[in-house]
């Protein structure tokens, strides 16, 4: 398998900007077509106006399209300094629906975590966990908390021999066979998920690692720690410098809301390191 489109999300949130340089990084590290996804919140009440200018519709629009026209202006000039083949897209409709549509047709997304502190950050609840389990694609996550400097140098790989897991390792191998090391820490498998059984199964992705031409060493969750699997793999991310946390997206469905397993709730709550994971 190898990345060639990748599709960036762009909105008006100050993490933006870095999200589009970081994608241009990555696709031309990929030889990858990028495009550019403009998709922000659509509720016209919501983000930045102040209350006298709430029911200035024409106030609104025409503040709309600058932060479009910024947005647009930013992308254009990261791809051409780049020399990267890229493409432009700000299609209407409902801001989910939109970008899972136009992620289904790539090959990669890269998304940015929710910023509480930001309000044009918000494009709707749970905008990003919604794509990465609907768009049947593999998604790159990064930290709103500063910039990606490294990326896929030293990665970890969180492995609890589930389904959701074994496709996120496949999604990840272009990025896998770039890195100076590799480490598989065992978990825990989610309830409900199927997973392998046995000490063994770290080992066998190994393995499976190694016809890939990846080498990857294998490290155990404490066991009996005292403290809960997303705190444990946030502490074995920082003692291992790690730049990259490949997981498994887990979740379920209930009515018609998507609710994230607490793993990978806390673990998109709580991260200061890129995420890349599937469902």
């Amino acid at each position: 398998m190898s990345y060639k489109t990748i599709l960036v999300h762009i909105d008006d949130s100050r993490c933006s900007g870095a999200r589009v340089d970081f994608a241009v990084d990555l696709a031309l590290k990929h030889n990858a077509h990028l495009i550019g996804l403009y998709v922000v919140c659509r509720d016209p009440l919501r983000p930045f106006l102040k209350p006298d200018e709430s029911l200035n519709l024409a106030v609104h629009e025409a503040q709309a399209r600058a932060r479009l026209e910024r947005a647009h202006e930013h992308f254009l000039s990261a791809t051409r300094l780049s020399a990267a083949t890229a493409e432009w897209r700000a299609p209407a409709g409902p801001s989910v629906d939109v970008a899972v549509l136009h992620a289904r047709h790539a090959d990669l997304i890269v998304l940015g975590q929710a910023d509480p502190a930001d309000p044009a950050a918000y494009i709707a609840k749970h905008f990003a966990d919604d794509v990465v389990m609907s768009c049947g694609r593999p998604a790159i996550l990064l930290p709103y908390i500063g910039r990606t400097d490294r990326f896929g140098e030293t990665v970890l790989i969180a492995w609890d021999g589930s389904r959701a897991a074994a496709r996120a390792v496949a999604d990840a191998l272009p990025v896998l066979r770039h890195a100076r090391l590799v480490q598989i820490v065992t978990v825990e498998p989610h309830r409900g998920e199927d997973a392998g059984t046995g000490q063994n199964t770290g080992h066998a992705l190994a393995a499976y690692l190694g016809h890939h031409k990846v080498r990857a060493s294998v490290l155990s969750m404490p066991p009996e720690s005292g403290v809960s699997t997303s705190a444990a793999l946030l502490e074995i991310l920082t003692d291992t410098n790690s730049d990259l946390l490949v997981l498994g997206a887990y979740g379920h469905t209930r009515l018609h809301e998507r609710f994230l397993g607490g793993v990978t709730r806390t673990i998109l709550e709580s991260m200061t390191t890129p995420v890349i994971m599937s469902h």
